[in-house]
């Protein structure tokens, strides 16, 4: 082993351990890693960020500005609102959506088309009085197995198709391989996969996460109150730490302003709703000298049967007297814009690691966080003082004109039913149609694929599709700077010789193998790193040894980069394998040890569905 060879090996086993340490972000790590081999001399300076200028790279970026654009012109939408008309049969609901999301993810990214679909499958446990663990492992992993049927369906085809020695794979070329082990998976899932998925609480749809109703109260600033011409942040400030008292609205002359400022200066007579525990409340009334200007709201469930639930209740003055034209405040904020949504935290959400009082969320995107649950159950702990995790599902407060696009700005996204945002019949068949073109000019050969999709992306935002500011926001930065940081660090290996040295090693461990024993080796073995580490830094770790390795036996080169294709994309074992399943942990309520139960035999079907289809297409 030479010095060079060293360094490589000690840089890539640094970075892995990084990876499945996962206390620094993946892209952090792979520009570390890239830095690395900067620094060592291994990658030379005019090489090292050729990564960015890829053309896997840039096919990446343009798949899911294109993605975006398809959700925006309602095309993706319109799939998922027949799914309404399925019925209440669990074996039914399972084949339908994971069929679908197949399809879907074979196009556009495999994380947009489960973050579409997600949501509809939650409202169809709840209706079918069923938890929706049932529903969401499969429809993930249904996400995972679609991909795997195009060159654009997920990232690893993408890396795979770079290291073709004669030339790119082909849209379609993944096709036989990918169709296969989909129809296989989707088929397995349907008739007994979905049994192993484990059965978590809310098991009627009676069963709610978040009940927020028995905490709405309403409190009145009495005359002569020391509050009076301060700022609501002073009151808040001035209750202390002991008290934990989110406000939903102020009432002021017969007027709600939901959502309002810390800034604001209050007046005698001001009411405001606020949301807390019965400790809290009490500690709150005791050091501010408010007055409960209502009874205990009857308790109303929010965020479970709608994703614009209401906030209802009657209020009673003071002094007893109840006028009969006097309505509560939660009454007139459910005739106004005001909405509770339930949202879960995805993995590259800018709350991640985030406090709610150091994000300052009210003053800057006007939202409120009411309540945090993790692992099925709603936190206790004081708000301000959570620190957010990926895959929280938060209950949060806003306005319907700005509330989904704020929390698509934090990386959230809305649980339960919504609203399906359907474009016009023009936008959804413009959108069908550019995509559609996009994809015929890379079948025929007329451009390559990196080419015709940039020009698909182009063009949707040039037809008012999507905005060039949302295109921006489309493309997950974290992914473009792993794959141009890790692209070079893979090149190293090669360069240096060390993937020739790790085939041959392979090669004497296994020098009386067959040929379908070494495919399974690739195969399993890349399933095995794509389940602790980013799939497509998986594709790259393994790529250059595999086409060593073919090297050495003489295999087709293409045989062994389509195993590779299929380990790094099929990461059914752990929830950190891929983000289709991070993003289902929390809304089914799975725990980490609760994939393999339904991954393992997956993953033995895809391998035995997988191997026998290479070999009769590219052997």
């Amino acid at each position: 082993m030479s010095i060079e060879q060293g360094i490589v090996f000690a840089v890539l086993g640094i970075t892995l351990a990084m990876f499945v340490w996962n206390r620094l972000r993946f892209d952090v790590v792979a520009m570390l890693a890239l830095l690395a081999v900067a620094i060592t001399g291994l990658v030379p300076t005019e090489e090292l960020f050729a990564g960015f200028g890829h053309p896997a790279v840039i096919t990446v970026a343009a798949v899911l500005v294109i993605s975006q654009g398809l959700v925006n012109g309602g095309v993706v939408d319109n799939i998922a609102r027949l799914l309404g008309k399925i019925g209440h049969r669990p074996t039914l609901q399972v084949l339908t959506l994971t069929g679908v999301v197949a399809l879907c993810s074979g196009f556009i990214n495999n994380v947009g088309a489960l973050a579409l679909l997600m949501p509809v499958a939650i409202w169809m446990s709840r209706e079918a009085g069923r938890s929706p663990s049932l529903l969401l492992m499969p429809l993930a992993f249904g996400s995972l197995l679609g991909g795997t049927m195009t060159l654009i369906g997920t990232p690893p085809n993408i890396i795979i198709a770079s290291y073709r020695e004669s030339g790119t794979f082909g849209l379609f070329d993944f096709a036989p391989v990918g169709v296969a082990i989909t129809l296989a998976g989707i088929a397995f899932i349907t008739l007994v996969g979905w049994r192993l998925t484990p059965r978590r609480e809310e098991s009627s749809a009676d069963a709610k996460l978040f009940s927020v109703g028995e905490y709405l109260t309403e409190l009145r600033l009495p005359k002569n109150s020391d509050h009076a011409g301060s700022t609501l942040h002073s009151l808040l400030a001035g209750a202390g730490d002991e008290a934990d008292i989110v406000v939903l609205a102020l009432i002021r002359d017969e007027q709600v302003q939901a959502v309002p400022s810390t800034y604001k200066i209050l007046r005698e007579g001001d009411v405001l709703l606020v949301e807390a525990d019965t400790s809290s409340l009490q500690v709150f009334l005791d050091k501010t000298g408010l007055e409960l200007a209502n009874q205990a709201v009857d308790e109303e469930e929010t965020g479970e049967n709608s994703e614009k639930d209401k906030v209802n209740g009657d209020r009673d003055h003071n002094n007893g007297e109840h006028e009969k034209n006097d309505e509560s405040a939660s009454a007139r904020i459910a005739k106004g814009e005001l909405y509770l949504v339930e949202a879960v935290i995805a993995p590259e959400s800018s709350l991640v690691g985030q406090t709610a009082n150091r994000l300052k969320l009210r003053e800057r995107n006007q939202l409120n966080i009411v309540a945090v649950a993790r692992l099925g159950h709603r936190l206790q702990r004081r708000l301000g003082d959570i620190r957010l995790n990926a895959g929280d599902i938060l209950l949060v407060q806003g306005f319907e004109d700005s509330l989904s696009g704020t929390l698509s700005e934090l990386g959230c996204l809305p649980l339960a039913e919504r609203g399906l945002r359907l474009g016009s019949t023009r936008n959804t068949a413009m959108a069908s149609g550019i995509f559609l073109v996009s994809i015929a000019v890379i079948v025929t050969g007329l451009l390559s694929a990196p080419v015709a999709l940039v020009a698909g992306a182009v063009a949707m935002v040039i037809m008012n599709l999507i905005s060039a500011a949302d295109a921006y926001k489309a493309i997950d930065w974290s992914v473009i700077v792993l794959l141009a940081a890790m692209i070079p660090v893979g090149q190293a290996m090669e360069s240096t010789g060390g993937a020739a040295l790790i085939a041959s090693q392979m090669l004497v461990l296994g020098e009386n193998l067959s040929m379908v024993s070494v495919l399974v080796m690739i195969l399993v073995g890349t399933t095995l790193l794509s389940n602790v580490v980013n799939n497509a830094a998986a594709a790259i770790v393994v790529a250059p040894i595999a086409m060593s390795l073919a090297s050495e036996l003489q295999m087709p080169s293409d045989a062994v980069l389509m195993a590779v294709a299929v380990g790094a994309s099929c990461a059914f074992m752990t929830p950190i394998g891929h983000q289709s399943n991070a993003l289902v942990m929390e809304p089914g309520g799975y725990e980490f040890g609760d994939y393999w139960r339904l991954g393992l035999p997956l993953t033995i079907i895809v391998t035995v569905v997988a191997v026998p289809v290479i070999m009769l297409v590219w052997v």
